[in-house]
Order: structure tokens, then C-alpha cells, then sequence
């Protein structure tokens, strides 16, 4: 039987409410309609980050590559902001812990100011900088970069985070001008210009669901760890650099 017989047949014996109900949804099967469930709105459902929801997707990328590095935090450290990931992952390894922080006010800080002009800082001083998700609040990141050579001692290991998809921090902007996204290739290109060839190590975190749940605020609790853990390079929600200064 040809295809146009078979059809004629089909339809000669299916009724006609069941057969106009096929057709309906061939239709929609080929022009690709999605069910999009909760995800079809304008506006994300949180906007806090998943900080409402429990840990931002981000965070726990993160924590999974220092935790990794975790043998890197050691000696004289320095941390942006606060030493919370010095004391986690570093305990007892760190001799002397130091917090940069780029405005004045925080009582913790050593150093006040913008790394891309840390002048302030001196050289070949700490075995481990930690710099989570403050590069893309910096303009001029190629300075920041060899700020960050500068002050390491030889064998000092630089460990960073930067963001790739997620949304444009426009709430702290007045403060912390929201400026750069990356991806593994730019990144990698960057660090070597100061660090050097050979002395750049690049990995990326995050997969399709990942980054559309990224962008809807949610947490880490919305998702299984199995969905979480999948790893798509097209599609990078976080990406962690581990930057050494040579020896010689």
C-alpha cells in the first residue's frame, strides 16, 4: 500500500473527533510549542539570587571548586569582602588571613580599594588569593589581573570564580558597577597574559536547566544535585580559574 493509500484508509476508519484531534496536535509537535509550566512568565520567579530560597546555584558551583582547591588555601591568604571560604576551606593551613574590601566601612578589611589600583598591597606577599565573583565589578580587569601576579609570592596560587550566565546585578550598580560576563576561552586568554602559559587552569560549572533555573532565582534546594552536577559546556553558569605565579 502506498503512503496516500494508507493515509486514505486512516482516515476512512478513525472518527472523525479523534482524527481532528491528531491532526491539532501534529501541528503543534511540529512548529516545536513548549509546555512551559512555571517557567512561562516575564519576570523570574525569585529576585533575590535563590537567597530566599535557600543557596543561589551559583554558590554551590562555587563551593564545589574550592573544595577542590581546598589544599591551595594556605599560608598568608587574602579574601575579598570577608574570610568565610579562608576559614572554610583553609582552617587551620592559614598562618595570617588579610580582606580586601573596595569602599570604606567595613571593619574587617586590611586593605581598602580597588584591586585593578591595589598600591597598597605589597608584592610577592600572600600564597593564596581568593577572589569569588568580584572580577565582573571590575572595569579594567586585564590591570586586576596583574595586580593579583603581583602581590602572590612565587608559587602563590590564585583562586577565582566569575559568572558567566546570570543576570546583571542592577541593584548594587551605583556602588558596584556590574561590567563583565565571561567564558572559559576569555577568561583562560586573560590569566595567561599575566600568569603565563602553562600556569592557567580553567573549568566551567553549569548545564541548559541550570542556567534557566539561574536566572529565575531559584536555589539549589529547586533542583536534584543529579541536574545540578551535569556538565554542558555551552551552557556556563560559573566559571573557576586557578591562576599560578611561577618560580622563576
Amino acid at each position: 500500500m502506498t503512503p496516500t493509500g494508507a493515509k486514505r484508509l486512516f482516515r476512512a476508519v478513525v472518527p472523525d473527533g479523534i482524527y481532528q484531534w491528531l491532526a491539532h496536535h501534529k501541528r503543534q509537535v511540529s512548529m516545536g510549542r513548549v509546555r512551559w509550566g512555571s517557567l512561562g512568565r516575564q519576570t523570574p520567579i525569585g529576585t533575590h539570587w535563590g537567597h530566599d530560597r535557600g543557596q543561589p546555584i551559583d554558590r554551590y558551583y562555587i563551593e564545589r571548586f574550592l573544595a577542590r582547591q581546598a589544599a591551595d588555601v594556605q599560608g598568608r591568604t587574602l579574601e575579598v569582602g570577608d574570610a568565610r571560604y579562608t576559614r572554610r576551606f583553609g582552617a587551620s593551613r592559614v598562618t595570617r588571613s588579610d580582606i580586601l574590601h573596595a569602599l570604606p566601612g567595613n571593619p574587617e578589611a586590611t586593605f581598602v580599594g580597588d584591586i585593578a589600583h591595589a598600591v597598597d598591597i605589597p608584592s610577592d606577599a600572600f600564597d593564596c588569593v581568593l577572589f569569588t565573583q568580584v572580577l565582573q565589578y571590575v572595569f579594567d580587569v586585564q590591570a586586576a589581573v596583574r595586580q593579583l601576579h603581583r602581590i602572590l609570592q612565587p608559587g602563590g596560587v590564585a583562586l577565582l570564580t566569575v559568572p558567566g550566565i546570570i543576570k546583571v546585578d542592577w541593584g548594587a550598580m551605583e556602588q558596584w558597577p556590574d561590567c563583565w560576563r565571561f567564558t572559559s576561552r576569555s577568561v583562560h586568554r586573560l590569566f595567561e597574559q599575566s600568569f603565563g602559559p602553562g600556569n592557567v587552569r580553567v573549568e566551567s560549572f553549569g548545564n541548559v536547566r541550570a542556567a534557566v533555573a539561574t536566572l529565575h532565582g531559584l536555589a539549589r534546594e529547586d533542583l536534584r544535585t543529579a541536574d545540578l552536577d551535569v556538565h554542558d559546556p555551552h551552557y556556563e553558569v560559573v566559571i573557576g580559574v586557578r591562576a599560578v605565579k611561577s618560580r622563576g
